[in-house]
């Protein structure tokens, strides 16, 4: 039977526990399991790096909420980021990012992977032609998008860059952190391999720090199950039940993400101490159309540009209350940021550097009105 995306969060790899009944999965905050004898675990567990029942949970979860074969969990989303490219690239390899794009991700390949021998190139991801331009045939092992990117939003069509990417032997890897998989199942538009930080959206609370791989073919999955084993970079069982919990919710809390974001984005948009809203659920915004295409709606992230250039761009940071002035996203409280000088500082000077007069909102779930009054008196 074909359930529900709200169903399936609730009920997916989580049946009642055998031998109580319990509703909820517990907690198996073990290192180690008894076996039956040498050779012969207890149903395949013997050892929490390399499976873990409240893992496994979590796992088939993640699996089903995207639509692949195989889900798997790591310790953060750059952790599931190392484990996906040394399992499928190898030194000599090239890879395709996003010009815009989260500054840890951009510091892995800038900083990490390419001393390891993989180049990358970057390409404006919401134009086909620039990443076709980017691939090196070949040698260009993985199409690397973030839809929508971090922080400036654009959109990349991942059905059109899914065929370019294939036709060049390529894989597409989509980081779907921004618009979670309520929103937004990149497989069924031909993803290979779909990305998340799980502390986002997916936990949806800021209280666990988490990383997720779903695969859209059963081989590559197991392949990337051996390198999670080998690397060992996995989350802990707590972690793991942590964000199984805040799934439940993931389906109602978007709604209200989206509910919030669309009145604000309004707001900014005629405000005359903001000089451009970035925000794909605008009809303004380049991407709408492609967003509204593949996207369930447009999710809860703002971008604006500060009418007063950098200074008032921190200024507005500094004043807020109820936007909380943090890094990270997708929680149900509301965080406001300078990506120029938090998130995106490792990206300074290259060809992934924010604008300046930048400001980001992770607009939560508060009441709408409340989010509003803190952002008219923090623009001053």
């Amino acid at each position: 039977m074909n359930h529900g995306f709200d169903t399936l969060a609730i009920h997916a790899g989580q049946d009642p526990e055998a031998r109580t009944g319990a509703v909820i999965p517990p907690i198996y905050q073990t290192s180690t399991y008894a076996q039956d004898a040498v050779g012969a675990p207890r149903q395949g567990y013997e050892y929490s790096r390399s499976g873990n029942p409240t893992r496994d949970a979590l796992q088939e979860c993640l699996a089903a909420l995207e639509g692949g074969p195989v889900g798997l969990a790591f310790a953060s989303g750059l952790a599931a980021e190392d484990a996906l490219l040394r399992t499928v690239c190898k030194p000599g390899d090239h890879v395709v990012i996003p010009d815009d794009a989260y500054g840890g991700t951009y510091r892995l390949f800038a900083r990490v992977a390419e001393r390891w021998g993989l180049a990358y190139t970057p390409a404006k991801v919401s134009d086909v032609d620039a990443v076709r331009a980017a691939i090196r045939p070949g040698v260009t092992r993985i199409v690397w998008l973030e839809t929508p990117t971090n922080p400036l939003l654009g959109i990349a069509d991942i059905a059109a860059l899914a065929a370019v990417a294939h036709d060049a032997g390529a894989l597409l890897v989509v980081d779907n952190t921004f618009a979670s998989p309520y929103l937004q199942q990149p497989i069924a538009f031909g993803a290979d391999v779909v990305v998340h930080s799980t502390t986002k959206y997916v936990g949806g609370h800021s209280d666990v720090v988490g990383g997720a791989l779903v695969a859209a073919d059963r081989t590559l999955g197991e392949e990337l199950r051996y390198h999670q084993n080998a690397m060992g970079a996995v989350n802990g069982p707590f972690d793991a039940w942590l964000t199984l919990r805040g799934i439940k919710t993931l389906g109602v809390r978007m709604d209200r993400h989206c509910d919030n974001a669309e009145r604000i984005a309004a707001y900014l948009d005629g405000h005359a101490k903001v000089a451009q809203v970035i925000y794909p659920g605008l009809p303004s915004h380049p991407g709408h159309e492609v967003a509204a295409k593949q996207m369930r709606r447009f999710g809860g992230m703002i971008s604006f540009r500060a009418a007063g250039g950098e200074e008032h761009a921190v200024e507005i940071c500094n004043r807020a209350k109820l936007f909380v002035l943090a890094e990270s996203l997708g929680g149900v409280e509301s965080l406001i940021e300078h990506p120029g000088r938090m998130t995106h500082a490792s990206a300074a000077g290259s060809p992934l550097e924010v604008p300046g007069d930048l400001v980001r909102l992770s607009v939560g779930i508060e009441t709408v009105d409340d989010l509003l009054a803190d952002l008219e008196q923090a623009l001053g």
